[in-house]
């Protein structure tokens, strides 16, 4: 894969973490150039790996071997450093603020290639190829229910299996031992335990792995959607 190396001041140590994260987010800014340039301002102290523009065009910013400064107060599986223990690719999108659009195609492709050797380099299960969102669902909603999971997971990036149709009785409230399945399901998936069943970490999900609704609500579909999942787990 190609790219221009862009260096970003905005990283220290990993203080010898283990990279098991890959965690996709989209700039949320309307213009490229400012989002790059905000990446590599040592006052704003926000970084990423990688930035992936709609062209196509991919920026390396910061080695891997370092910690960039991207995931910010986060959690997933326990750990709260994301930093730490992550790779961050910043995807040139102008967010649900800025006119929120699809994912170009050319653009996709790069974050695909990206991806794949990323995960060469580092021994990142599927579940663990995750959202900004799904390690931060109070604060961000990155890279968003736009953002082609499907794709990425038929193109061996992630983990995605068909989601339980968001209509019909896939609508129906989940009684009370279902929603204890579900908050149960989303902690082992890896949400924080104490947020697993409110409606930000409920979207979140959604976004992720069931983009047709994401509207917060504790349904069926999104329990069978999560239980098919979580077969897949190793």
């Amino acid at each position: 894969m190609t790219f221009t190396d862009a260096p970003s001041p905005n990283h220290d140590e990993r203080g010898g973490c283990p990279v098991d994260i890959l965690l996709l987010h989209y700039t949320g800014m309307p213009d490229a150039e400012d989002a790059v340039a905000r990446l590599r301002d040592p006052v704003a102290k926000v970084s990423s790996h990688w930035f992936v523009h709609e062209d196509g065009r991919v920026l390396r910013l910061v080695p891997e071997e370092r910690r960039a400064w991207h995931a910010g107060v986060a959690f997933w599986a326990g750990a709260r450093d994301i930093n730490a223990r992550s790779v961050g690719i910043e995807i040139q999108n102008p967010g649900h603020e800025w006119g929120y659009r699809s994912f170009p195609d050319v653009q996709i492709a790069a974050v695909i290639d990206l991806c794949r050797e990323i995960l060469e380099r580092h021994p990142i299960p599927p579940e663990r190829v995750l959202a900004h969102s799904d390690v931060a669902p109070a604060r961000k909603e990155d890279p968003g229910e736009l953002f082609p999971w499907r794709l990425m997971g038929e193109a061996g990036v992630g983990l995605w299996c068909e989601p339980c149709p968001a209509e019909g009785e896939g609508r129906r409230p989940l009684a009370s031992g279902e929603a204890e399945a579900l908050r149960a399901g989303l902690v082992r998936l890896g949400y924080e335990p104490k947020r697993a069943a409110e409606a930000p970490v409920i979207s979140a999900f959604q976004r992720h792995w069931r983009p047709e609704r994401c509207d917060g609500i504790a349904d069926l579909s999104t329990l069978l959607t999560l239980e098919r999942l979580l077969q897949h787990l190793r």
